[in-house]
């Protein structure tokens, strides 16, 4: 006689043991994009590879570095002063050429109006200080 066929039980595993844990990257293609769109000359696929690994390297550095000076403000928030800071430090900031001069000259119009607040009356714009 035919017996009914019976399911044969399968160890069960968590989700979270099969994900492998890592850490977020930046696109390879917006690196690519950025560094292109600056060096304006042919790039091999190892330049890139290793454009990406410094990429990566310099964004770790740059939020631990923001992380100490908020920890050091005793602050949880990191806030434009920690960046302008940090910006000092690499003298990227001076007298000179202050932060928000770079922000005008490299961010596009709808970053820098977040970035640099101002105050609209009528048809007049006016620095917010």
């Amino acid at each position: 006689p035919l017996q009914p066929l019976q399911a044969k039980l399968v160890p069960k595993t968590s989700r979270a043991s099969r994900r492998k844990t890592s850490e977020p990257e930046i696109a390879a293609s917006l690196i690519k994009k950025i560094f292109s769109h600056y060096a304006k000359m042919p790039v091999t696929r190892d330049a890139f590879r290793i454009i990406g690994k410094c990429s990566e390297r310099y964004f770790k550095q740059l939020s631990s570095d923001l992380e100490a000076y908020t920890n050091h403000a005793r602050r949880k928030t990191v806030e434009m002063a920690d960046l302008e800071i940090l910006m000092r430090r690499q003298g990227l900031v001076t007298d000179k050429m202050p932060l928000h001069v770079l922000i005008e000259r490299y961010l596009p119009l709808e970053y820098r109006k977040l970035l640099i607040p101002v105050a609209v009356s009528g048809n007049k714009v006016i620095p917010c200080k």
